[in-house]
């Protein structure tokens, strides 16, 4: 064995073991130097592990509030601070924002994920002056760029502690030490500042943050930083991203003004039934949780659903009666009615004069024959305009009403002509609604042309689900939905989620051009109903009629007629907290 080896192996033993002198007054000294030195070794290198393990773990988490928490959280375990703020530049940068406040002697918890919001008000960087704010020891360190580490506040010259004096007086606390830190990230941008209260020795007394704690901490909050603005970089790019989805939402509003709203309302039902599976803990959904990157999915998927839209002919998104096109065509039977009646006087006029000589009576018969063929003309009108609506089942009766006046014809520009096209009575004739066969395949090709036109995008992997999702929306679990026919478990559980939303907003819809507002509790059977036919899933169904989801939905959205049953009243709301910290302004 080599004498390297052998004094390696000897370093690594404890200090009583070690022998390095003859002298033992020189050999104590030497052991306690080896003492000292491993300790501080060790404590460097566990300094380094946390900064490492840190890292990991503000790496892994993705929500914002969270990564905040884990900063603040980390950087008093660090310092072993009892308390401290982080606070984040403001966009305009001109003022500082809380985010996070912890103190543990007063058992405090504000922001972050704590649930508690904070409304103390920003701290100015500069005021109306435009001079700098030098006073609060925060804004000077956001200025400054600079840490500040003050042993005793209440000693410490140049910054307006009043505020903190005021705070520690009525909560019967002490702030002695304070380390403040910019937090900039790998740019020197400001992000931030971080605010650490009170380091504590280990008998728990408050003591001053040493210099070497100062340089870790900065090393710390230059490392949040960094994720901090990798975290805002992301933000930003799903913040534009929903923006565009938006984007096209409104462009399919501006050629529907209805399924634009319908779209927004769509996503909002989704989303809170969806929210209302995450909380349940009952049989059917006691497993199923959506995390965070699936409830992405499905928002972005539920404000794209009816994407294809944008490649629908207006006059069948909008159709709001049965022979509307570019423009309600039950104008031209109008004006046809009036070369009608026309002809029907003319004829009589024709009659009256081909007579012989005047007789009084046989005019009398072409008067009243006349007279009875303008009420029939007048009641096959209203007639006509009536079953034009749309609405309610076309009865037996009605239908052979149309067909007896389609098969009538009148006489213009030396030519018999039919009462009503082909066409017109291929269109008053659907027997309910106001679509054709040929307008539903189109309107029904929308989810079609939603998958299309959402797989050309490059969704990243966690959204790699939306253009199935959304197109899915129409799919039945008896397997009679489009456009793929799917059944039962094939169609995922977003997608059915949606299709009860889709199809509650559509029911309970008082803005569609082509029916009447449904009340309440007639959409609520409908929906009851297609769950009982195996149109739609049954506990979701369930979850969403038993919630307050639907009468809170009800009430936002749907008119007092349509509101006829009785909506438990609303529960009241708790207000927030008040604290001590906004008493005083601190």
């Amino acid at each position: 064995m080599s004498q390297n080896t052998s004094q390696s192996e000897n370093f690594a033993q404890g200090p009583k073991d070690l022998h390095f002198s003859e002298n033992p007054r020189i050999d104590r000294l030497l052991q306690n130097v080896v003492h000292e030195l491993r300790a501080f070794t060790e404590e460097q290198a566990q300094q380094i592990t946390d900064l490492v393990d840190i890292g990991k773990a503000m790496s892994a988490q993705h929500d914002p509030a969270s990564i905040l928490e884990l900063i603040l959280s980390h950087a008093r375990k660090v310092t072993k601070a009892d308390g401290g703020t982080l606070y984040l530049l403001t966009e305009d940068q001109q003022e500082l924002a809380f985010h996070v406040l912890h103190n543990d002697t007063l058992h405090s918890r504000m922001g972050g994920t704590s649930g508690l919001p904070i409304t103390l008000p920003n701290i100015p960087l500069y005021g109306a002056d435009g001079q700098s704010n030098q006073a609060n020891v925060a804004a000077h360190v956001a200025i400054s760029r600079t840490a500040v580490n003050i042993p005793d506040v209440y000693e410490a010259q140049g910054f307006n502690f009043e505020g903190t004096k005021e705070f520690d007086k009525l909560m019967h606390y002490r702030c002695m030490s304070m380390l403040v830190l910019p937090m900039k990230n790998h740019e020197d941008e400001l992000i931030g500042v971080l605010q650490l209260i009170n380091a504590k020795d280990d008998d728990g007394n408050s003591i001053p943050f040493s210099p070497e704690i100062v340089d870790l901490s900065a090393a710390l909050a230059s490392q949040a930083a960094v994720i901090m603005t990798q975290q805002q970089l992301i933000e930003g790019l799903k913040k534009l991203f929903e923006s565009f989805i938006k984007a096209i939402a409104m462009a399919i509003e501006e050629k529907s003004k209805y399924t634009g709203g319908h779209i927004e309302r769509v996503a909002e039902l989704t989303m809170g039934i969806a929210e209302l599976i995450n909380n349940n803990r009952e049989e059917h959904f006691a497993d199923v949780r959506f995390s965070r990157d699936d409830l992405d999915a499905l928002r972005l998927a539920a404000w794209m659903h009816d994407t294809g839209k944008i490649t629908t002919p207006e006059y069948v998104v909008d159709k709001a009666n049965k022979l509307e096109t570019i423009f309600d065509r039950i104008e031209l039977i109008r004006t046809r009615w009036q070369a009608i009646r026309l002809s029907r006087q003319l004829d009589a006029a024709e009659r009256k004069l081909a007579t012989v000589r005047p007789d009084p009576e046989m005019c009398a018969a072409i008067d009243a024959g006349y007279d009875a063929e303008q009420r029939t003309l007048d009641a096959d009108l209203t007639f006509l305009e009536t079953i034009n609506m749309g609405g309610e089942f076309m009865s037996d009766a009605n239908l052979e009403h149309l067909y007896a006046i389609a098969v009538q014809r009148y006489r213009a520009d030396d030519a018999d002509h039919p009462f009503l096209t082909e066409d017109e009575v291929r269109n008053l004739s659907i027997l309910k609604g106001t679509l054709t066969d040929h307008e539903r395949e189109v309107m029904s090709g929308h989810a079609v042309m939603t998958r299309k036109i959402l797989e050309r995008l490059p969704w990243p992997k966690k959204m790699a689900m939306v253009p199935e999702i959304a197109a899915a929306h129409h799919e039945k679990l008896d397997g009679s939905g489009y456009p793929l026919g799917l059944r039962g478990e094939q169609i995922q559980l977003a997608s059915r989620i949606m299709a009860v939303a889709d199809i509650f907003e559509a029911l309970s819809a008082k803005d569609r051009p082509y029916k009447k507002p449904m009340p309440l509790s007639q959409a609520i059977n409908i929906l009851a109903m297609m769950a009982q036919d195996h149109h739609l899933d049954q506990d979701v169904v369930t979850l969403f009629l038993q919630s307050d989801l639907m009468y809170d939905y009800a009430r936002k959205y749907l008119s007092a007629d349509q509101l006829d049953i009785a909506l438990p009243s609303k529960k009241p709301s708790h207000g927030t907290l008040q604290n001590s910290y906004e008493r005083i302004g601190h």
